[in-house]
């Protein structure tokens, strides 16, 4: 019997292809012979980390397959024809309509992601969601199958790597940094985000910045909006760091005061747990994922009020009692992602479908 790990893109340092990379190595210390496929391998990833999918060898019944779905893709498809067992992780799919102002490409990517994963609702023998809002996705779209919530294996040994100095140096000027960090995407919602600091800074704290931290490849017309809607703010101190280097994304979490996020769609939110991780205090809009993943930990906000968030912000700066408290419930919080925690989860769970 094998174990193959299956996605679309393994990329560098995205969170479904770190999760894949992390379960790999767990799998190879349970003594399972392994290895990963992907339709498509980012080149700065060292030379043998994966396969192409043209390269899947035969399969037999006693083989599993663990099948990262996250996308529209062609292997949704050719994962209901292999002859093997099936176990899905489901990291969510965001819903088409976030894009279709933007670009068309990603709304039917996402569309045709949807229908993917209807296609393996009754194809699929096992799941892990990494959330329990992605276990109800799954349920809603008809999985009959067994499912468990495994959150994902974060590496939490890359955060203790160096951060940037010229960063840290830059952005350590006395200014309050409000931070953001996800891909520039109108799901993500940045532009709640500025609205929020745009009434911090006009009522509580001229002497603030907002950073918001991503890519925005594919979504230049999102991009292009957001710039307009600052302009027509007259709002300064707002910057956008766009794709930069694993050491300036740590330095961008040690010099902020508060981590802001008005995200309306979420499978998970990694950069929860990484604010969490680097004790910075969250406000965060209850969407989605995001109350799962934080727990009794953050602050947050049922209703969208721009006002009301930029007040939450500027109490938790000033009151150092309040910034404690958060940090703490969030130390706590962090303890159950801790990787000896998930991969006790993924052992007992992989076992329990290898067995079963």
């Amino acid at each position: 019997m094998k174990i193959y790990q299956l996605l679309p893109t393994l990329s560098f340092g995205d969170a479904v292809s770190n999760d894949t990379l992390a379960l790999e190595k767990v799998i190879k210390k349970m003594g399972y012979k392994t290895e990963i496929f992907a339709e498509s391998i980012d080149s700065r990833l060292p030379k043998g980390t994966a396969k192409f999918v043209e390269k899947l060898p035969k399969l037999n019944d006693k083989d599993i397959i663990i099948y990262h779905l996250s996308t529209g893709t062609k292997l949704n498809y050719k994962m209901g024809e292999l002859r093997c067992r099936k176990l899905v992780i489901y990291h969510n799919i965001t819903p088409p309509y976030f894009f279709e102002e933007y670009s068309i490409k990603s709304a039917q990517l996402c569309q045709s992601g949807l229908e993917g994963a209807l296609y393996l609702s009754d194809k699929t023998d096992y799941c892990l969601a990494v959330s329990e809002y992605n276990k109800k996705d799954l349920i809603n779209m008809g999985y009959k199958c067994p499912i468990d919530v495994l959150p994902i294996l974060i590496p939490f040994d890359d955060y203790k790597k160096t951060p940037s100095a010229k960063v840290i140096s830059k952005y350590s000027d006395g200014y309050t940094n409000i931070l953001f960090t996800g891909r520039i995407a109108p799901n993500k919602k940045q532009e709640d985000v500025i609205r929020a600091f745009y009434n911090y800074k006009k009522f509580y704290n001229p002497k603030s910045r907002l950073i918001l931290v991503g890519s925005h490849n594919g979504m230049e017309r999102y991009y292009h909006r957001l710039k307009s809607y600052i302009n027509a703010l007259e709002l300064e101190d707002v910057v956008f760091p766009g794709h930069i280097k694993f050491d300036e994304i740590l330095a961008y979490y040690k010099v902020a005061d508060v981590f802001l996020c008005q995200s309306e769609h979420e499978g998970f939110c990694v950069p929860l747990v990484e604010a969490m991780y680097f004790n910075v205090p969250i406000v965060a809009y209850d969407s989605s994922a995001i109350k799962g993943t934080l727990g009794n930990g953050g602050f947050v906000l049922k209703e969208k009020n721009p006002v009301e968030t930029a007040g939450v912000i500027d109490r938790i700066v000033r009151d150092t009692s309040l910034r404690e408290q958060i940090i703490k419930a969030q130390q706590e919080r962090l303890r159950d992602f801790d990787n000896q925690v998930i991969e006790k989860q993924f052992r007992e769970f992989l076992e329990k479908f290898v067995n079963g």
